[in-house]
């Protein structure tokens, strides 16, 4: 009876190992890789998760939190650690990997939303079951210690944590996680891709301008660019807004945000030869909130009074300095549904409101009130410009190194204003000698119709992904000329239209179905 449990046992342990997957030389197992040696580096777990049953990552609370319930039903190496490159810094990270046999060559890092401090377990749990390696940080803090007088409080004395969340830790989750999938895989991947949204948009362009060999293709969506004068106009307009209360003569209710949006429409929908409730290209609208004016000094639903009308041009305009340069665009007409963001109150807007708090003045105390749009955006250029902002234009280095950037912008953005992709894509023609000299490597698309990141307004459930724009550019050096936006009605596509690469729009074709991006050509505007 014994020889035949031995037999047994000899025959389990003989085909446990005839089917184990076979490691090079150069490979490391999963649990070995929590011994890699990485200066700066401490690797606190790896863990081989197989499935079934499915592996349900961590929920992390907050408004850009991961939900609870969120599962993985493929096999993967698990790594987590942390950084510090200074003494000051404590940047955590996970690092996932596939198995060999369903990795599919390609690395992928994960953006963050806003000032978050958390893993953003969503996009790793997307990219895992796509099969690519990828990575996400807290990117350097952790949410925690956070009031309402000071929702950034991790900032508040600490200029390195502030480095960290500006550029240092998206590069350090990047550069570890390749020498991780180095060792596990024995080679390392055949290229490297980053596309988000808002800050992950940010930590995109941070990521071409400052470390141009991170990665192969970026695609930035409505990037949180040049920090410091962003935060300065949501602040401008919640100033304008909120400054004197909600029962000020200019606070325009948000009752009113779709009196102001019906009249741009009806000033500016037409202008590319179709009615069909999106303005195609906002720089050629001209609306004036004067002709929604009250008569008289009546107030009513259907119309703005003087001091509304006051306010409402301000938003469109954007904060200037005292010299008459302006600091940042305004929002334009289109806009208007999502004005509330800022504007609405009674309170401000917590992001920008803790930007200057934290950030610029190192207290939790101060009051909004007392913004003043000149003097307080030279103080936030001066005190943390050089951490937070990205705004450089040559992006020779990045192209030299065969990277593609897709740089894509929302037209109803009512975050961040969408004219300054504009002034950013402009920017950087004039460094690097015109179109001719970026059109293969950098892009850029104004999005109709869609309002803060792909799956929003026009976007909702759709599919503009730029992801698979941008990897596909990459592989086939074939650089795209439009990308379709999809709205879904109930799952079911009910409308599609043309992103056109800038400064090129989508022109009505002048018959068919105008819901149908078929029907549409990209060309240059009329003017």
């Amino acid at each position: 009876m014994k020889r035949c449990l031995h037999a047994i046992s000899f025959a389990v342990l003989l085909a446990a190992l005839l089917c184990a997957p076979k490691l090079t030389s150069a490979q490391q197992s999963c649990e070995s890789l929590a011994s890699l040696k990485i200066p700066e580096v401490t690797i606190t777990s790896a863990t081989s998760i197989s499935t079934p049953p499915d592996f349900e990552v961590p929920s992390t609370p907050g408004r850009f939190g991961t939900p609870a319930g969120l599962k993985v039903s493929v096999p993967f190496c698990r790594v987590a650690g942390f950084a510090t490159p200074t003494t000051d810094s404590h940047i955590s990270f996970e690092v996932w990997l596939p198995i060999a046999a369903n990795w599919n060559g390609k690395y992928v890092g994960i953006g963050n939303p806003g000032f978050i401090g958390s893993i953003s377990y969503g996009g790793l749990v997307r990219e895992i079951a796509r099969g690519s390696a990828t990575a996400s940080t807290d990117t350097g803090h952790a949410d925690v210690g956070a009031t309402s007088e000071a929702p950034d409080a991790w900032a508040i004395g600490h200029p390195e944590k502030i480095a960290d969340w500006g550029y240092r830790a998206v590069h350090v989750t990047t550069i570890t996680a390749k020498q991780l999938l180095q060792a596990f895989y024995g080679k390392p991947a055949k290229l490297s891709f980053w596309s988000s949204c808002h800050e992950g948009g940010n930590q995109a362009l941070t990521e071409a301008q400052k470390y141009p060999d991170d990665f192969d293709g970026i695609a930035a969506g409505d990037p949180a660019y040049n920090i410091t004068h962003l935060q300065a106009v949501s602040e401008y307009v919640t100033w304008v807004s909120l400054k004197d209360g909600v029962k000020a003569p200019g606070y325009i209710p948000p009752s009113k945000y779709a009196v102001i949006h019906r009249a741009a429409l009806d000033a500016c929908d037409t202008l590319d030869g179709v009615r069909d409730g999106v303005i195609e290209d906002p720089t050629r609208c001209h609306f004036n909130p004067e002709t929604i004016r009250c008569p008289g000094n009546t107030d009513n639903a259907s119309c703005l009074t003087g001091p509304q009308v006051e306010t409402a041009k301000l938003i469109y305009a954007g904060p200037r300095f005292s010299d008459g340069t302006q600091i940042y665009p305004g929002f334009d007409p289109g806009s208007e549904m999502g004005w509330g963001l800022m504007a609405a109150g009674p309170e401000p807007l917590s992001i920008s409101t803790g930007f200057f708090k934290s950030i610029v003045f190192d207290d939790p105390k101060w009051d909004f009130r007392t913004f003043d749009v000149d003097r307080d955006t030279r103080t936030a250029d001066s005190k943390a410009g050089a951490l937070v902002n990205s705004n450089d234009p040559n992006l020779k280095p990045f192209k030299d190194h065969g990277g593609k950037l897709l740089l894509y912008e929302s037209w109803d953005e009512a975050i961040i204003p969408p004219r300054s992709a504009i002034d950013y894509y402009n920017n950087v023609q004039a460094a690097m000698g015109g179109p001719g000299k970026t059109q293969d490597f950098f892009r850029l698309f104004m999005v109709p119709g869609m309002g803060m990141c792909a799956g929003f307004g026009f976007g909702s459930d759709g599919t503009f992904d730029a992801m698979d724009v941008v990897q596909k550019w990459r592989e086939t050096n074939v650089a795209p000329d439009k990308i379709i936006n999809a709205h879904r009605t109930a799952g079911a596509v009910d409308k599609t239209h043309p992103a056109c690469a800038y400064p090129q729009v989508a022109i009505y074709k002048g018959s068919g179905d105008i819901m149908d991006a078929a029907n549409f050509t990209c060309g240059n505007p009329k003017r």
